[in-house]
């Protein structure tokens, strides 16, 4: 990890994984290396600008911190942590959105940033190697089991005492009043595009039926997960739309 002053440096580290979590990763790097330009146009919407702040906000980082961003995209946190801390490593499964943070980083003149090709369910980097970690709207790709394996690894990152901070969707396709009201929403909001929302709303269902879709899980759930890998000062809250963040602390005293 490059201290205060290095260079920005994409790190290329073997990984480890099993054979089916491998073939996963393999196949999503093309689908997002294509997305790009896409992706930096959602990520500057005021409602990601919005969700970023609060991560920042919550995540109080001081010039001491060591963060690791997990799905860091094109750097919506990466970025912003980066003049706060010490150093931040952004890992993504995808080289070209890494690469463009890299760029990104180099056009804001800030040194102290890596990039690390990964998935954050099995990231090759030393124990204890983070004060913070954080993410934004990466988690909700992951099923159940994944988001546990991704906790697990953050912990492991983790020194003791050190703080997460995850920004993700949080609700289920289900018949509680927040899931119902998220989902009537969004449908309507889509279905007002007219003929090319139908086709939307009919391919997202198609991807539903599939197992394909995006995989939220609501708040009950991440309490439930962040519980299960033991992390302490466990506080899930439910955001605007359909977003929710959650904090946790690794247990501990954090050594000065």
């Amino acid at each position: 990890m490059a201290e205060a002053g290095g260079s920005i440096a994409p790190l290329n580290r073997p990984i480890a994984m099993a054979s089916s979590m491998r073939s996963l990763f393999e196949t999503a790097i093309p689908r997002w290396d294509e997305r790009v330009e896409s992706w930096e146009t959602v990520a500057a919407a005021p409602a990601f600008a919005r969700l970023a702040d609060r991560v920042l906000r919550d995540a109080d980082p001081d010039a001491g911190d060591r963060v690791v961003d997990f799905g860091a995209g094109t750097g919506l946190l990466a970025l912003a942590f980066a003049p706060l801390v010490t150093s931040v490593v952004a890992i993504d499964n995808s080289g070209g959105m890494l690469e463009r943070l890299a760029e990104n980083a180099r056009a804001a003149a800030l040194t102290n940033v890596e990039t690390l090709v990964c998935d954050m369910r099995s990231v090759p980097l030393p124990d204890g190697s983070a004060t913070l970690i954080v993410s934004n709207y990466a988690f909700h790709h992951l099923d159940d089991a994944g988001k546990q394996l991704a906790l697990s690894e953050a912990r492991r990152l983790l020194v003791p005492g050190g703080r997460l901070v995850i920004c993700d969707m949080m609700f289920a396709l289900s018949l509680q009043a927040r899931d119902r009201q998220i989902v009537l929403r969004n449908l309507t909001t889509i279905a007002r595009r007219g003929p090319s929302g139908v086709m939307r709303i009919a391919r997202n269902a198609a991807r539903i039926a599939t197992g394909t879709w995006e995989k939220p899980s609501p708040r009950r759930d991440w309490e439930r997960f962040l519980s299960d890998r033991h992390f302490a000062e466990i506080n899930v809250v439910e955001l605007e739309h359909e977003g929710g963040l959650a904090l946790a602390r690794r247990p501990g005293a954090m050594r000065g």
